[in-house]
């Protein structure tokens, strides 16, 4: 049926493409975009029905590239600190 209901919606290419191919992927790439945009993993939790333990294990994996903009926030809140260029300075 889901076969069915992507070739009758996508263009051949996009049936071709492997984004999709079963509903459950399209779940998993909707979490992971959430957690890689900084949606706290509480939050993701929440709203994929799952415990927060049970999020991380599976999509702690798919977390990428966040230690910038987590180091601009502790910045932030510790009144406008740069920790980013504290950090590389050290390096």
């Amino acid at each position: 049926m889901w076969k069915k209901a992507r070739e009758a919606v996508l263009t051949p290419a996009q049936v071709a493409s492997p984004l999709g191919k079963r509903p459950y992927d399209l779940r998993h790439a909707c979490l992971s975009t959430w957690l890689n945009a900084g949606v706290h993993a509480p939050l993701v939790a929440e709203w994929a029905g799952h415990t927060v333990e049970m999020l991380l294990s599976t999509y702690a994996k798919c977390i990428h590239d966040q230690e910038a903009a987590a180091r601009a926030r502790i910045g932030e809140a510790l009144g406008g600190i740069n920790t980013a260029t504290q950090e590389q300075a050290k390096g």
